[in-house]
This record gives structure tokens, C-alpha cells and sequence, in this order.
């Protein structure tokens, strides 16, 4: 793979290309004059002074993703972001601008039929012809300036894929849209592409580990014994199905027992492992004690209160780590999502107006709030932001102005996670059958 110098690269190996075969075929004797290979800006080519010279200039007006190489190495993260699994290339084509100039009579029809001669018979950019290039002699090099002299490590002679030119053929519309946005009078020009270049980090990844043995060493003939086929439409692997929180809730709370549905979850030392990438939290969880019958299909863990001060409000990734019967390591299911949503531990409440008539009272709640989390509760259709927070900030106050005496429905919204007010156990409710989470103003 390439370096970021490997675009420069290109285009300094394509000039230096042109320059050599207009000197090979002696084009400054045939025209009378001096010629030059630029690689410009086509609104810089011409100077102020208007004196038009017979040169060749080599414009990169365009680059775009190479679509074949674009999903190679991918992903090159893990899913937290940041593990680096490994250095996806950066695949680029280049497209170019060839565009002569001269003020002599038929001098830029000439130049124009050499260069696009000398592009045709080099349709591969070689090795040797970039490192050349690159590389050139000591005595040479010792008087370019930094920029030129950097380009011979841009890796790009070394690359996997070699460097492809294809004419592009532009029609009148697309030329003229070019030529208008770059302020500049029009040329005799042709287009190419230059494809593919590989930028490539050098950064460390993850490396995968040696394959040391295939599965178990068979006693009697001491070899491994390889990929056992199982036939069948369910993996014979530990795997969650489903995650479901006491009256089928969506989201688990503080003290709940949650039920963990799957296959082949029965086995020895059963652990619920929860990770939360934001928080940077990697919790383990005993899980209970399996049921009499059933085990291969359920595991189940309660958040206890003791987990209100480590777990906060969040989407954490839950999987089951457990001994399968048989073997000797733990096996760890796929992860399923669960949402840890805030409970008010002091609801029902009842709530007496002050004189002024403003409602004034605190929402006690697990667990606790940890910084950078946005916090709303909701009482019916309106909205309130705390007056205060408690320390631990287990708790908010409220202050209501000019309530009205209602019986309101609280919700506790934490990050856009609510706490739940319905129970959706009794399935299909006939009419809605709502916690007992209100507030009482009188």
C-alpha cells in the first residue's frame, strides 16, 4: 500500500513521463521552440504578461472512490470504536486534465497528438518506470526541492494494484462546465483516469491469534479433530432469542428480574454480562439459580439496588457466558439489547399547594443520574425540568406555579428513556391498566 504522498506521486510520475517522451522524440526540434511539462492549475498555465509558450499541462481536477476496492478491510473498528481491527486502504482514482498551450501555429495540435500518444502506449504506470521516477540519481536529487525529494517514500512502486490510465472522453457539456468553473480560456484538452491508488495506514491493529489446534486431540490416533458438521436448522451454540423484563415491559429496571429466552444456555457457571460502550461499563452478573426443567432455554438475573450506583440509565449489550455440559471453557451467546429505563421509588405522592398556589415536591428515583444525562418529567401532556438536584442525584425537585388540582400520570424521562407507566402483562388489554405512578396536587 501507499503513503498520502502517493497522490502527488502519481502525477509527478506522469509528468516525468511526458517529459521524457518529448525529449525521446525530439518535439522541440519539430515545433522550433521549447517545450514543458506543468502540472498547473489551467487559470495559472498562462502568465500575466499574455506570452503563450508550447507546453503540456497535467491538471488533477477530479478524485473519486475506486468502487471495486472501497469495502476492502471494512470494518476496521470493533463495535465500541475503539479498537482498531484493522488499516482499511483508502482506494482512489485520479482523474486528469491534459491540456496544451502554445501561440504557435498548429504547435498545440502537435503536443496534443504526442502526449495523447505517449499516454496511449503506457497503459500501466510499471514499477520500474515509477520508481525512476521517484528515485532519481544522487546527483539529480541533491537539487530538487523537499516536496519532490519526499515522494520516493510514498510507497507507491510497492502497491498491491498497478496504476491503470484510461482516456476519458468528455462530451461538449461536461468540458464546458469544467473549463467555466476554473475561469480560464479553453485548450485542446483530453481526459484520464488513473486508477486505483492505495493509501494505507500503518497504524497497530488487532492481529488474530495462530490457529494452534482444530477442536479436541483425539486419544488414539493424537491428531485434531477437525470442523465437526452438525446438521441442522438451530446452531448448536449458546444463543439469546429475546429479553424480557417482569409484566413484558421494553425496558428493565432497577430490582427487576429479567428473563433471558434462548438455546443451549443450560451448563455450569452461568454469568449475564452487561457492556455499555458510552459509559465505559463491563459489569458481570451471577444469574439465578435454573429452573427445574427448562434451563437449556432460559436464563434468568436481577438488578439489584446495590447496581443503582454502577448502572445508569442506558441501552446496555446483554450476553449469557456459561460451562456447556461436556466441555471444559465458557461459551459467551450473541448480545441482544436491553434499556435500563429510571424507576421513582416515591410514587404514588400526594402534593399540597403552597399559598401562591404552586405545587412544590421532590421525585426520588433509581438509579442514579450521571453527568452529561439530560432529565425531564413528564405529568400528563406538560413537561418540567428540575429545579434542583440532590447529591447523590438520586432524587430532583420541582416546583409547579399556579398548578391545578389533578391526578396526574408521572413519567421520568432520562436521556429519551421513560420510565414505564403501563402494565402490558395482560395481553390483549381490554382497556389500559396503569401503574400506580401518579401524582396527587390538591
Amino acid at each position: 500500500m501507499s503513503t498520502a504522498l502517493a497522490i502527488a506521486g502519481v502525477t509527478a510520475v506522469l509528468r516525468d513521463l511526458l517529459n521524457d517522451g518529448l525529449i525521446n522524440r525530439n518535439i522541440s526540434g519539430v515545433l522550433g521552440s521549447s517545450v514543458t511539462v506543468s502540472v498547473l492549475a489551467p487559470d495559472r498555465v498562462v502568465p500575466a504578461s499574455g506570452n503563450e509558450s508550447s507546453q503540456i499541462n497535467l491538471f488533477l481536477y477530479l478524485v473519486t472512490p475506486n468502487a471495486g476496492w472501497r469495502n476492502e478491510g471494512l470494518p476496521s473498528r470493533d463495535t465500541t470504536g475503539r479498537l482498531r481491527l484493522a488499516n482499511a486502504p483508502l482506494a482512489l482514482d485520479l482523474h486528469y486534465l491534459l491540456s496544451v498551450y502554445s501561440n504557435g501555429d498548429l504547435h498545440a495540435e502537435i503536443l496534443l497528438g504526442y502526449a495523447m500518444q505517449l499516454l496511449h502506449e503506457m497503459p500501466v504506470l510499471t514499477r520500474d518506470s515509477i520508481h525512476t521516477a521517484l528515485n532519481p540519481s544522487p546527483d539529480v536529487g541533491n537539487v530538487l526541492p523537499p516536496a519532490l525529494r519526499a515522494l520516493s517514500d510514498s510507497g507507491l512502486e510497492d502497491q498491491i494494484e498497478l496504476i491503470k490510465l484510461t482516456p476519458q472522453y468528455l462530451n461538449t457539456e461536461e468540458m464546458s462546465k469544467l473549463w467555466t468553473a476554473m475561469q480560464s480560456h479553453f485548450r485542446p484538452t483530453a481526459a484520464y483516469t488513473a486508477s486505483v491508488v492505495l493509501i494505507q495506514s500503518e497504524q497497530p491493529a488487532r492481529s488474530p491469534l495462530p490457529v494452534l489446534s482444530r477442536g479436541k486431540v483425539d486419544p488414539v490416533t493424537l491428531r485434531d479433530r477437525g470442523v465437526v458438521v452438525n446438521p441442522g436448522l438451530v446452531p448448536p451454540a449458546p444463543m439469546l432469542t429475546a429479553i424480557v423484563p417482569p409484566l413484558h415491559q421494553p425496558v428493565a429496571r432497577v430490582t427487576d428480574t429479567i428473563d433471558l429466552q434462548g438455546h443451549d444456555l443450560d451448563g455450569t457457571n452461568r454469568e449475564v454480562r452487561l457492556v455499555n460502550d458510552r459509559f465505559k461499563i463491563d459489569t458481570v452478573i451471577p444469574a439465578l439459580a435454573p429452573p427445574a426443567n427448562g434451563a437449556d432455554a432460559l436464563v434468568q438475573f436481577k438488578l439489584d439496588a446495590s447496581l443503582a450506583a454502577t448502572l445508569p440509565v442506558s441501552p446496555y449489550g446483554v450476553t449469557v457466558r456459561v460451562v456447556r455440559p461436556g466441555e471444559t471453557d465458557a461459551r459467551e451467546t450473541n448480545r441482544l439489547t436491553m434499556v435500563l429505563a429510571p424507576q421513582m421509588t416515591n410514587l404514588p405522592l400526594n402534593v399540597t399547594r403552597d399559598g401562591s398556589g404552586a405545587a412544590n415536591f421532590t421525585i426520588e428515583f433509581l438509579p442514579a443520574l450521571r453527568d452529561g444525562q439530560t432529565v425531564v418529567l413528564a405529568l400528563g401532556q406538560q413537561e418540567y425540568l428540575p429545579k434542583s438536584t440532590g447529591s447523590p442525584p438520586t432524587s430532583l425537585a420541582f416546583a409547579i406555579p399556579g398548578a391545578a388540582a389533578a391526578s396526574l400520570l408521572a413519567r421520568l424521562r432520562v436521556d429519551g428513556i421513560e420510565s414505564p407507566i403501563i402494565d402490558l402483562s395482560k395481553q390483549p388489554p381490554a382497556t389500559p391498566t396503569f401503574l400506580n405512578q401518579r401524582l396527587v396536587i390538591s
